[in-house]
């Protein structure tokens, strides 16, 4: 009879311990990222100071490349012992213009790259803001889910919290 007494034990224990856990998470939510990541006035505004700044690298690759086919044109015109002088010049203006090409990405790439984790760091903390404050105990990334309903989507509020400042 203890063995019963035993096993009985062990499935009142693990039923109770099965009950708390369903109950623990008893309210789940997610959030579309993509949908918030865009829609977020920090989003915008980068977005519009990242293609100035694109705009100001293109202008300026632009113009060294219009330097250095016209320093070809003229190149053209001399004869060969000029041309192979001034050879010289210009492997190095082209050479300029790849250094150029790469370090001005690469300052892109990086700038891009920070602000993307400031702006997650922020959804991220208005999700917690948001589900503490609603009693949330989960919330998912609508991207790794394969099924969801509407009635879960939080991502309007979150919205609302990142653009009224509210992080």
């Amino acid at each position: 009879m203890s063995k019963t007494a035993v096993v009985l034990g062990v499935v009142i224990f693990s039923s109770a311990l099965l009950l708390g856990s369903a109950q623990a998470a008893d309210k789940l939510g997610y959030i579309d990222l993509s949908r918030t990541f865009s829609e977020y006035s920090k989003t915008k505004a980068y977005d519009k100071t990242l293609s100035g700044k694109e705009k100001v690298y293109t202008d300026e690759r632009d113009k060294k490349v219009e330097e250095i086919k016209s320093f070809q044109d003229k190149l053209n015109l001399l004869n060969d012992k000029q041309r192979e002088e001034k050879q010289g010049e210009l492997q190095s203006k082209a050479k300029a213009l790849r250094d150029y090409d790469q370090q001005k990405q690469a300052e892109l790439r990086k700038e891009q790259e920070e602000k993307m984790k400031e702006i997650m760091k922020d959804i991220e903390e208005a999700v917690k803001k948001y589900s503490e404050k609603e009693g949330y105990t989960v919330v998912f990334n609508d991207r790794v889910l394969v099924y969801q309903t509407k009635g879960m989507d939080i991502t309007s509020q979150i919205i609302d919290i990142l653009n009224k400042g509210g992080k």
